[in-house]
């Protein structure tokens, strides 16, 4: 259940990421509310994985998988560029991931 967690959390957090790129500089209202309530969101979803999950190891997960998500979702719908080094940065990313999975 605490993958489900983490994996709800994540989702939560690339709304968080959209909407705050949206929000203008929290000058669009609509936009903040999301912001916000994803945060929020996101933040609880995580406190129940990190239950389970050594701290530093499901907030490195939360992060840098979020980050990542972010970046595939700016390329498939805000048309951002997805160039071979932010592919490789996704690459180095997804193993330190597995390398932390590895180490906990």
């Amino acid at each position: 259940m605490n993958w489900l967690y983490l994996a709800i959390a994540i989702l939560f957090e690339v709304a968080v990421g959209i909407s705050a790129g949206n929000a203008n500089g929290f000058k669009h209202l609509w936009w903040t509310v999301s912001t916000l309530v994803s945060g929020a969101i996101a933040t609880f979803f995580l406190s129940l994985a990190l239950l389970t999950f050594d701290v530093g190891v499901g907030y490195a997960l939360w992060t840098s998988l979020a980050g990542v998500g972010i970046v595939i979702v700016g390329a498939l719908f805000l048309s951002q560029a997805l160039t071979w080094r932010k592919l490789v940065g996704i690459g180095v990313v997804i193993a330190g991931v597995i390398g932390l999975n590895l180490a906990a």
